[in-house]
């Protein structure tokens, strides 16, 4: 893809991230004592600042996501988040027939968010971006490649290797 087809399946492909995490992050934002309950439940350490920080990540990142603001921070850090509350919330080896079906896959659907979050950071936002809004104005004209620089000249030695016997060589002096 060229040009503007790509940057609009990037503006896409960030919408929809996004669109799986904002609106959790703000009903969770609502309610955290009641997230924090569930996380406690969960067997989550020091369950009210875990949630407080889980809200601020879940609703703050994907905005970020959405804008194109530090893209390999955010993306990196967005898929952090992803699979760890995935792994700790999405626990299907606890859990028994249909309810551990169910966990996997909910499990295996956020790791697959993590990804996206994952090629979203190698890839970048695209033109169409907070990030890219500002590049567009800097970018100089492209410049033609330049060729490799050759290697320096090397003295004749008449066929003799010279060599220092791994000591810097001696310098005559002035």
């Amino acid at each position: 893809m060229f040009g503007s087809a790509q940057n609009g399946v990037l503006l896409a492909a960030r919408l929809l991230m996004a669109s799986a995490l904002l609106p959790t992050g703000v009903a969770r934002a609502l309610n955290v004592s009641g997230f924090a309950v569930t996380l406690a439940g969960a067997g989550c350490p020091a369950p009210n600042a875990v949630a407080t920080a889980a809200v601020i990540v879940q609703v703050f990142g994907p905005l970020a996501v959405i804008l194109g603001v530090m893209p390999r921070l955010t993306g990196l850090a967005m898929a952090g988040f992803v699979a760890g509350m995935a792994a700790l919330l999405h626990p299907f080896w606890l859990h028994a027939g249909a309810a551990a079906v169910t966990e996997r896959s909910f499990l295996l659907a956020d790791l697959g968010l993590a990804g996206a979050f994952l090629m979203y950071a190698m890839t970048g936002p695209g033109a169409w971006s907070w990030r890219g809004f500002f590049q567009a104005g800097d970018a100089p004209a492209r410049a033609p490649a330049k060729a490799p620089a050759k290697a320096p000249a090397r003295a004749k030695t008449g066929g003799v290797k010279r060599t220092t016997g791994g000591r810097a060589p001696a310098r005559a002096a002035a």
